[in-house]
C-alpha cells in the first residue's frame, strides 16, 4: 500500500463543469436563480431550487439522470482508478453534495474508489424531495475562516484528515483544486506534499501570486489528460522513492548483521520500477 493520500475537490476538477450551476442550467431555472442569488447564502438557495424544481414535477431521479449527463474525462476516471489500484487512498473534499458526488461517482464507477466524502449534507425527504443543508452551520456558529465561504472551510476539514491519516501511516498529500476554497487547504500542506491547481483558475492565481506561502511543491494542469498524466507521474516518483528508502534500510539492516556488504554485490540490488497504467 502507498502511503500516500489523495484529495480531490469535485467540481471543475472531478467532472468538468459546476454541478450546481450543471442542474439549475439544465432544468432552465437559471433566471430565478440568478434573482434570488444577491439575497441568499448559496446553500439555502440551492435547497430552495430543489423545491422549485419538485414544484414544477421534476423528481429527485430526474435530477439524478441530469447528474449523470455531466461531463467527466475519461481521462480523469482512468486517473482515479489507477491510483487507487497503486494503493493511494483518495477523498473528497467539496462545495458541492452529497446526492450529487454520489450520484455523478456512483454512475462512473468511481464511488467506492474514495474513502470519504467531505461536503454539504443532503437527502431526500419522506415526499421525496432532495434537500440541501450547509456542510459548517454558519447561523450557529461562525468557523473563524477569513479564507472560506461561511459554510465550510476546507482548510480544517485537512487537518482532520492529516491528523487521522498520519496515525494510519500516511507520510504524503497530493491536494487537487481550482477555486478559491481550495486555497486554505493548500497552505495547510507541508515540504514533501504536492498541490495540483487547474491552470488559470482562481487557486492557480492564488498560488502565482504568493508561492512563498505555501510549503507544499506546486504542479500545474489544464484538463482531464493533464491531471492524469501529471498526478501519475508524483504517484510513481513517491512510490519510487519510498522503494528506494525501504532498500537502503535493507541494505544498512545486512551491514549491522553482517559486516559490510561488498560495493560489487550492493551494485547489483536493482529496485523494482513502478509500472505505469
Amino acid at each position: 500500500m502507498a502511503a500516500i493520500l489523495l484529495v480531490f475537490d469535485f467540481d471543475k476538477t472531478i467532472i468538468d463543469c459546476d454541478s450546481d450551476n450543471w442542474v439549475i442550467d439544465q432544468f432552465g431555472v437559471a433566471e430565478a436563480f440568478e434573482r434570488l442569488l444577491p439575497t441568499m447564502p448559496w446553500n439555502p438557495l440551492m435547497d430552495r431550487m430543489m423545491e422549485e424544481l419538485h414544484s414544477q414535477g421534476r423528481s429527485v431521479e430526474d435530477i439524478a439522470e441530469c447528474l449523470r449527463a455531466a461531463p467527466l474525462d475519461p481521462h480523469v476516471v482512468n486517473a482515479v482508478k489507477t491510483a487507487y489500484a497503486l494503493g493511494c487512498e483518495l477523498r473528497i473534499a467539496s462545495d458541492a453534495n452529497q446526492f450529487f458526488i454520489r450520484t455523478i461517482l456512483k454512475h462512473h464507477g468511481l464511488l467506492e474508489c474514495f474513502s470519504e466524502i467531505n461536503t454539504n449534507p443532503s437527502f431526500v425527504d419522506e415526499q421525496g424531495r432532495l434537500k440541501i443543508f450547509p456542510y459548517h452551520d454558519f447561523n450557529t456558529c461562525a468557523h473563524g475562516c477569513s479564507l472560506c465561504p461561511s459554510n465550510m472551510c476546507k482548510g480544517m476539514i485537512i487537518d482532520r484528515i492529516r491528523a487521522s491519516a498520519f496515525a494510519e501511516g500516511k507520510k504524503q498529500f497530493i491536494y487537487l483544486g481550482d477555486g478559491k476554497g481550495d486555497y486554505c487547504p493548500s497552505l495547510r500542506l507541508t515540504e514533501g506534499d504536492y498541490v495540483m491547481p487547474r491552470k488559470d483558475y482562481p487557486l492557480w492565481n492564488l498560488i502565482s501570486s504568493s508561492s512563498q506561502m505555501l510549503k507544499a511543491e506546486v504542479h500545474e494542469w489544464s484538463n482531464g489528460e493533464e491531471l492524469e498524466k501529471v498526478l501519475l507521474q508524483l504517484i510513481h516518483r513517491s512510490i519510487s522513492t519510498d522503494a528506494d528508502r525501504i532498500s537502503a534500510n535493507q541494505l544498512f539492516s545486512m551491514d549491522c548483521k553482517h559486516g559490510p556488504v561488498p560495493a560489487s554485490a550492493a551494485e547489483t540490488i536493482s529496485l523494482p520500477l513502478p509500472v505505469p497504467h
